[in-house]
C-alpha cells in the first residue's frame, strides 16, 4: 500500500515538511560520501527556514500541553492500558522539556556561523558550490568522514527537540482517525463534509494501482482524483486523464 497524506492548515503542512526533512538529514548523515554530506548541509538549510516560523515552538508546546490535558483524562481508565497511557504521557513531557529549554530565535546559532552561511547563500545558485567557489568547503569534504559526521549532528542536534515534538504530535494525529474503505467511480470521489472538521486526510491505495490521487478539500466538501499513471513508466510525457476505472481506497480522516 502507499499512503498519501494531505494536511488541512498550515501547521500540519509545515510539521509534515518537517518530518520529511529531518527523515532526509538522517539518512544522509548515517553515510560517508562527500555528496552525501553534501545534500545533509542542503537538508539542513532547509530545516532551518521551514522551523524559522516565528510561532512554531509555542505551537508545538501548546498542542502538548493541550494532548497530555486530554490523555490524563484517561487515567484510571479499565479500557485503557495504563503502561502505553503513561509512556506517551513520559514522551510528552520529555519533548516539551527539551522544546522548553530552546531558547533565544531558532536556529540562531547556525545563523551566527559565517562559514555556513557563506555556504547557504551561494547554494541558492545552481552550481554556486564547486571547489572554485567555496575552496573551504571543498576542503571540509575532504576532511575524514567521521569528522564531518560528528559537525554535521552537532549542527542538526539542537533542533531534534522540534523533530521530536512533531513527531509525537503527528503521531497522535495519525491515530485518530478510523480507515474507510471506498471506491471511486470512474477515479472520481466526492464527499460533502457537513462541518466535519479534520486536520489531515490519509489515503492509501495499493502499489499496484495505476494511479495517484490529487486531492482537493474545504470546511464543505472533498474532491479526489486518481490520475492515471503509465505503468512502469510514471515520467513517460503523455496528457494526464483520470483514471477510466473504479478505484478501491482507504481513506481517514484524522483530528487532534
Amino acid at each position: 500500500m502507499i499512503t498519501y497524506e494531505y494536511p488541512l492548515n498550515e501547521r500540519i503542512r509545515t510539521l509534515l515538511r518537517l518530518e520529511d526533512l529531518f527523515e532526509r538529514s538522517r539518512h544522509f548523515i548515517a553515510r560517508t560520501d562527500p555528496h552525501d554530506h553534501h545534500m545533509a548541509l542542503l537538508t539542513l538549510f532547509e530545516i532551518l527556514e521551514v522551523s524559522s516560523r516565528a510561532d512554531l515552538k509555542s505551537d508545538l508546546l501548546q498542542e502538548l500541553e493541550r494532548q497530555k490535558q486530554v490523555l490524563l483524562a484517561f487515567k484510571n481508565n479499565p479500557d485503557i492500558q495504563e503502561d502505553a497511557l503513561n509512556g506517551v504521557l513520559r514522551d510528552i513531557e520529555q519533548a516539551a522539556a527539551a522544546l522548553f529549554s530552546m531558547t533565544g530565535k531558532i536556529g540562531q546559532y547556525l545563523r551566527e556561523n559565517d562559514w555556513l552561511m557563506s555556504i547557504k547563500q551561494r547554494t541558492g545558485i545552481p552550481g554556486g558550490a564547486c571547489e572554485f567557489d567555496l575552496p573551504s568547503y571543498h576542503y571540509w569534504l575532504h576532511r575524514p568522514a567521521e569528522d564531518r559526521t560528528g559537525q554535521l549532528a552537532a549542527w542538526t542536534g539542537p533542533l531534534h527537540p522540534l523533530r521530536d515534538g512533531s513527531a509525537i504530535i503527528l503521531r497522535i494525529l495519525r491515530e485518530s482517525g478510523r480507515p474507510q474503505a471506498l471506491t471511486a467511480p470512474q477515479g472520481m470521489y466526492q464527499q460533502m463534509l457537513g462541518g466535519k472538521s479534520a486536520q489531515m486526510l490519509r489515503l492509501r491505495i495499493d502499489a499496484t494501482t495505476p494511479c495517484v490521487p490529487e486531492i482537493s478539500a474545504n470546511k464543505y466538501v472533498l474532491n479526489i482524483r486518481f490520475m492515471a499513471q503509465n505503468g512502469d513508466d510514471a515520467t513517460a510525457e503523455t496528457r494526464p486523464r483520470t483514471a477510466d476505472w473504479n478505484v478501491g481506497f482507504e481513506l481517514t480522516f484524522c483530528n487532534l
